[in-house]
């Protein structure tokens, strides 16, 4: 097959291409240019879309004796993933930017481009893995699964794509990158947002979004305890930096439990106030089998990294409601739900959608 090999710069990406040329395809690389200005992303071995991942991938490109283009995605990247996250906190809720890099930047608008080139599929170095069968399953490096991330994917963006290191750990790749003599091999992953410069996102989007004050309540008495200078830059679940005015009179630290764009309102509370049963969820998408028609058993997982609980999925409307069999606290709007349907092949993908509630 023809395939093109998205290279971000890190030994993952360096790697699957690897794999994918040993197999017998016909491999080109491609390193995505994201930022509009790549000096204010960031640098250091730290990012995916700075100049030195740029030449780190090229060097990598060149050893394995691939062809290699960059293709500059900078405005839309801005447009579905820059200005997506600052519209997102500014509505209240907490967007995952790597989720949507994926939706929209890898696998809608590259894997688009690459089909009208006559490409047969986009390799990637995710950490998860998809099968004959075409169904998506987490890595056996659960440590560095990314099944969560690509559940947004559609069954036609998942049939033209390939995921080579789902089978291997991180150690097993960092080990074959030195083996092949990728100079990469030990260039930390990247744990931070790209476009975060500073790592200061509460910064990042008071830049953007400027200041509005409004208060802090207690979710209990409704009294206000302290002041903000704009709700967009809590998140559900927070605890740190809250500067309150009144500690509460069990003297027990509170949680962001809530925003409200519409009051401009951060609405905080005990630990114990932050536990959900139940979460509804829209616009998902159904990748391990049709759309269910009855309610599902699973497993769910409400955000990156997050612990799966056991969970009952029913359809309703053009939505979903996830009964949780046990509670789960920080269930933040804006994140994804990802139902998973244990198997002895690896934890399949049965579908995804944006958690509203």
């Amino acid at each position: 097959m023809r395939v093109l090999a998205a290279m971000s710069g890190g030994v993952d990406s360096a790697v699957a291409a690897a794999r994918a040329a040993e197999a017998g395809h016909d491999v080109t690389g491609v390193h995505l240019a994201l930022a509009r200005n790549p000096q204010t992303y960031r640098t250091g071995a730290r990012g995916c879309c700075t100049l030195e991942d740029s030449r780190d991938a090229r060097r990598a490109a060149d050893v394995l004796g691939i062809p290699f283009y960059v293709w500059d995605m900078a405005e839309r990247f801005q447009a579905d993933v820059v200005d997506d996250f600052v519209a997102e906190y500014a509505a209240g809720r907490t967007p995952n930017p790597c989720l949507r890099c994926n939706e929209k930047i890898k696998f809608a608008a590259v894997l688009d481009r690459a089909v009208a080139l006559g490409f047969d599929a986009v390799v990637t170095g995710h950490h998860a893995r998809l099968g004959v069968d075409g169904l998506l399953r987490r890595s056996v490096d659960l440590a560095k699964d990314q099944s969560y991330v690509l559940g947004v994917l559609t069954r036609e963006q998942l049939s033209r794509s390939m995921f080579p290191l789902g089978d291997s750990t991180k150690t097993q790749v960092r080990a074959e990158a030195t083996r092949r003599g990728l100079a990469v091999a030990d260039k930390p992953d990247s744990h931070d947002i790209c476009f975060v410069a500073d790592g200061d996102t509460r910064g990042f989007l008071a830049q953007r979004l400027g200041a509005a004050p409004g208060d802090v309540v207690d979710g209990a008495t409704g009294e206000v305890v302290g002041r903000h200078t704009g709700a967009y830059a809590y998140t559900v679940g927070q605890r740190r930096g809250l500067r309150l005015d009144r500690p509460a009179p069990d003297g027990r630290p509170r949680y962001v439990l809530s925003i409200t764009p519409k009051t401009n309102t951060v609405t905080v509370g005990p630990a114990e106030a932050l536990a959900v049963s139940q979460v509804q969820a829209e616009s998902p998408v159904w990748i391990g089998g049709p759309r269910p028609t009855d309610p599902v058993e699973c497993e769910v997982q409400l955000r990156a990294h997050g612990d799966v609980v056991p969970a009952t999925v029913a359809v309703t409307g053009d939505g979903l409601r996830a009964e949780l069999h046990q509670p789960v606290r920080g269930v933040a709007a804006g994140q994804a739900i990802v139902a998973y349907r244990p198997d002895p092949a690896g934890d399949i993908v049965l579908g995804s959608a944006t958690i509203a509630v």
